[in-house]
């Protein structure tokens, strides 16, 4: 829907930005009018005065009639989804009201939406009665990622004798947000997990004994199990154990996004394969119960620093209980509209690992030198598991060129991928129960 509620049409130009809205029809009834004033005046005929005036003042009066309609009619968008996946159509519905006590006349509505979601849709509608409303639909469509805006509507009020046509726009739009496509992966283990919980497994820890217990007021909700009697006894209020929190299982999905790293363009380019993967991953983590965070190369995280829903102490990881869906959109959002760096270096990603234990990392990279690989080879050492795919054009089919061999001896879990790949299958392949010393090599 469209924010702030239904959109209210607004004044653009006075009295002559109306009649510059004449039809030829009607520029000509206010000529052979004119004309036929000017003859009477000339014969003196009042006759054709009379018929002068009156086709004079026709156009004018459907000026003046759509000159007081166009601020008198709101419309709403509403998106059905807000938030769709590449290839994938969503719904918009406009909502034309009258909210006149006059009926409109005829009604042109034009909705402003970008070449790559398809033609910009038209409708006509034929008389709105007072108070009424009309609603219509069309659908959009997009092989690209990105946000892309809609609106505002363009709506072109017409008399019904086509003497006058006012087109005006409305002030609001919306956003399509077009989010990567996403894999069903199967469930694997792989390194790291063994640092947190995953599989959305909620550990209750064993509590301190009966003198450590920290307690705090009852909340609604509370299980009654937990009430503190003693601690009741002494405040005069119900007050429950406080639990210790479970330690949560961590993932970094690392992306590389440098333009150097990459070559092609469009829906098929390794750079799309690699956020497809990413975005996958990522939701596969989120469902298992991790907490879940998404680094460019760039050294930005999604969740930033305070967490997912604003929530601090978490080192930027998102997806902790219920907030685990607001994640999953921040990553995609994120996603959306990520884009080629033009930096060279995975530095600034390095220096964000090196801060403490990452838990798994799962990281998509394009083409590296033995420079870069390097750095990446030192990301492992402040993780639980890493796992690497690598999209590199330069491959010859020789599966242990210097790159991959300094990532594999860092201990990194390495892929290969070359074109047609499916991220599922490789997935499967990264699982650690498949390769015992955890330095999986592609097939």
């Amino acid at each position: 829907m469209s924010p702030g509620g239904p959109d209210r049409s607004e004044p653009e130009g006075g009295v002559r930005q109306a009649l510059s809205g004449l039809t030829t029809r009607g520029r000509s009834f206010l000529a052979a009018g004119v004309a036929a004033g000017v003859c009477a005046y000339v014969l003196g005929q009042p006759d054709l005065l009379r018929v002068g005036l009156l086709l004079a003042v026709l156009p004018l009066v459907c000026v003046a009639v759509l000159y007081r309609t166009r601020y008198r009619v709101s419309s709403t968008r509403r998106l059905s989804p807000s938030r769709v996946p590449a290839m994938s159509e969503a719904r918009v519905r406009l909502l034309v009201e009258n909210v006149s006590r006059l009926p409109t006349g005829l009604l042109m509505l034009q909705d402003r939406v970008p070449y790559v979601l398809g033609p910009r849709p038209r409708f006509v509608l034929d008389r709105v009665e007072p108070g009424g409303h009309r609603e219509v639909a069309y659908r959009v469509r997009s092989d690209l990622r990105g946000r892309y805006p809609l609106g505002p509507l363009q709506l072109q009020l017409a008399d019904p004798f086509g003497m006058c046509e006012l087109t005006r726009s409305f002030a609001t739009s919306d956003v399509l947000t077009v989010v990567p496509r996403t894999e069903h992966l199967p469930a694997v283990r792989l390194g790291g997990e063994a640092s947190g919980y995953g599989d959305s497994g909620y550990r209750a820890l064993a509590l301190a004994g009966e003198d450590d217990v920290i307690p705090r007021g009852y909340r609604y909700g509370d299980d009654l199990r937990r009430v503190h009697w003693r601690s009741t006894a002494k405040y005069g209020e119900l007050m429950v154990r406080r639990e210790e929190q479970p330690h949560r299982a961590r993932c970094t999905v690392l992306l590389d996004t440098r333009r150097i790293a990459f070559h092609g363009a469009g829906p098929d380019s390794p750079f799309e394969w690699a956020v497809t993967g990413a975005a996958s991953v990522a939701l596969h983590m989120l469902e298992r119960g991790y907490a879940t965070r998404l680094l460019t190369d760039t050294g930005s995280c999604v969740p930033g620093p305070e967490g997912a829903a604003g929530s601090g102490g978490n080192g930027g990881f998102g997806g902790s209980g219920a907030d685990s869906s607001e994640t999953a959109g921040l990553l995609l959002d994120a996603l959306a509209v990520v884009d080629h760096s033009d930096g060279a270096a995975l530095s600034p990603a390095h220096e964000v690992l090196r801060g403490g234990n990452e838990g798994l990392v799962v990281a998509f990279l394009g083409e590296l030198d033995e420079e870069q690989a390097t750095v990446v080879g030192r990301m492992r050492q402040r993780t639980g598991g890493a796992v690497a795919f690598v999209l590199d054009g330069r491959d010859d089919g020789e599966r242990t060129h210097t790159p991959l061999r300094l990532l594999r001896e860092a201990g990194w879990t390495v892929l290969l991928v070359r074109p047609g790949d499916q991220l599922a299958d490789l997935w499967r392949q990264a699982d650690r129960s498949a390769s015992p010393n955890g330095t999986g090599a592609r097939r």
